[in-house]
């Protein structure tokens, strides 16, 4: 049997990682665009690789928590591959070796020139480091106005899965909510988020906590499956 994982900033927010968007739709002070867009890199490049550095910083400080544990250790049981919106590398040191980040991930730099030059990187990125072309490296991130190049590994991914899991995401941001309708109209879909902005029906079993203590509900609910 084939689970789909679709995670969001809600699994990591426990592990005490800012979720980056305040409630007034800055993200630590500053407008999205600012940050998260390549016309906010070419006007302030050493704004956008701070920002980014401060980030990779704290998830160098941080640990998984217990639902990036328990989703992998659904591995031990079945097929399962991770779909996430988060660009941290929690998941995959919880356990998890089927990933895929949508979003792009914070402990890797790009060439600003090529995109598929791409290295882990640990350390702060600033204005000098370059790629072996001698072009600025950048933060391995997917900003706004751009293509998200992982999209069609997932659908294909969600489309062939037999259980999906969604956690800790909203689902109202595109174009990684759109991955629901991929998959298939008899795939029971489990959705685990404090606040969820699906209703209970046959097909959707709501778990409306926290990611650390709904997880491992809906996982023994999976378990009772046939």
């Amino acid at each position: 049997m084939k689970i789909a994982v679709l995670t969001g900033a809600g699994v990591s927010a426990e592990s005490g990682l800012k979720t980056f968007r305040d409630s007034n739709g800055l993200w630590e002070g500053h407008d999205v665009m600012e940050v998260a867009s390549p016309e906010g890199f070419r006007k302030n490049p050493e704004l956008v690789l701070d920002f980014y550095n401060q980030r990779r910083r704290q998830l160098l400080e941080v640990h998984p928590n217990e639902a990036h544990s328990a989703i992998a250790q659904l591995e031990q049981t079945h097929n399962t591959v991770v779909i996430t919106q988060n660009v941290d590398d929690l998941h995959e040191r919880a356990g998890s070796s089927q990933v895929i980040h949508l979003h792009g991930e914070l402990l890797k730099a790009r060439s600003v020139y090529k995109e598929n030059t791409v290295r882990s990187w640990k350390k702060d990125i600033v204005l000098g480091d370059l790629c072996e072309n001698g072009h600025q490296l950048r933060p391995h991130i997917v900003w706004f106005g751009e293509a998200v190049p992982m999209m069609d590994v997932a659908i294909e991914e969600v489309s062939s899965a037999d259980i999906l899991l969604i956690v800790g995401t909203s689902m109202q941001v595109y174009p990684a909510a759109s991955l629901l309708q991929f998959a298939n109209y008899h795939c029971p879909v489990f959705f685990v988020d404090p606040n969820p902005s699906l209703n209970q029906s046959e097909r959707f079993r709501i778990i409306a906590e926290k990611a650390s203590t709904g997880v491992p509900k809906a996982i023994e609910q999976i378990k009772g499956l046939r």
